[in-house]
């Protein structure tokens, strides 16, 4: 007999959303003497906010997906965590669990990805570590990475510092790397093939911090759990409301419509090459503009704006007029996503 749901971990504990949430701030804090849920940011600084670190694990299941692959994925996330908190990636751990029988040539590809995105950044892979399992035991290969950046933004982009009045922004179209996932996994036949978008945000990052001339309260990519996941945590470390106009997010018509079929949100699937800012009002149209002007930008819009309400209190303006509560995901909509 299986033990209880509440006493055992789910898909659900791995998906961006409240499962997930519960389970590090419940659990997984204990492990650290320093750390409070207010510190729950995409990479920490450290060294007086010289420098930011952050770490990752990817499990992405298929491992190659039209517009990348698990290296590319492994490396740009963890450039990305840097990037979100203002910091310039310099040095790359890489640890690697392969499973025995994994084809040599599949790792030389991974590797080749890991290489090319790094370099695109002038990140370095300086340390690393693997170790192979039994043929059952890892499902192909799994990779966790770390970086270290060298902090350029003053003040640091932070996961408190929403302010009512602040505008929301998202740099492009919405859940085309979940869809793309999903799609290659489960062999679905769409109108058009959805391609991942994952990407290093390090550039489009630099231009946004550029333009918001110290206005750029917030930086998120919206990885797990979406855009969802990430204007509820932003809600609640800062203490603040937001209203989100749901005509004004992009997504992709075809992506769209497989979320329809599917019964999803596209609020809810995860990017790998999209940001979330929250910026100053007087900030809003340079960076906008600054986001529309890069090549992962071209698709920016202004979708909201952060109120003094309840705290954690985010809800999406419909069509017709009427207001519905956008709340954190509650379980594993798509596992091995990323």
């Amino acid at each position: 007999m299986s033990l209880p749901s509440e006493k055992i971990i789910t898909l659900g504990h791995g998906g961006g959303g409240r499962l997930m949430h519960e389970l590090i701030v419940d659990e997984l804090l204990a492990a650290s003497d320093v750390m409070t849920e207010r510190d729950l940011e995409d990479a920490a600084l450290i060294d007086n906010g010289r420098l930011a670190i952050s770490t990752d694990g990817f499990t992405v299941q298929p491992i190659f997906f039209p517009g990348g692959d698990i290296g590319k994925l492994a490396a740009c996330g963890t450039i990305n965590d840097l990037a979100m908190r203002g910091a310039r990636p310099r040095w790359l751990s890489v640890a690697m669990i392969i499973q025995e029988g994994f084809l040599l040539e599949d790792l030389r590809r991974i590797v080749r990805s890991i290489r090319e995105a790094c370099a695109a950044d002038g990140a370095h892979v300086v340390t690393g570590d693997t170790k192979v399992v039994g043929r059952s035991a890892a499902d192909g290969i799994f990779i966790t990475t770390t970086g270290v950046g060298e902090r350029f933004a003053e003040p640091a982009p932070g996961v408190t510092a929403a302010r009512p009045g602040d505008r929301v922004l998202v740099s492009g179209t919405l859940g085309d790397h979940g869809v793309c996932i999903l799609a290659a996994r489960e062999e679905l036949s769409l109108a058009q093939t959805v391609e991942s978008d994952c990407a290093s945000l390090l550039s489009l990052a630099e231009a946004v911090i550029t333009a918001g001339a110290g206005g750029v309260r917030t930086l998120r990519d919206m990885t797990r759990g979406g855009m969802s996941a990430v204007v509820n945590e932003v809600a609640l470390a800062s203490e603040v409301s937001m209203e989100i106009e749901e005509d004004a997010v992009p997504v992709r018509p075809e992506v769209r419509g497989a979320c329809e079929l599917l019964g999803m949100s596209p609020l809810e699937i995860a990017n790998e090459g999209k940001l979330l800012a929250i910026v100053a009002p007087e900030a809003a149209e340079d960076v906008l503009a600054a986001m529309r002007a890069h090549p992962l930008g071209r698709n920016a819009a202004l979708v909201g704006e952060v109120g003094d309400g309840p705290a954690g209190r985010v809800a999406a303006r419909t069509a017709l007029g009427t207001l519905r509560l956008i709340d954190l995901p509650a379980g594993e909509l798509l596992p091995r996503i990323c």
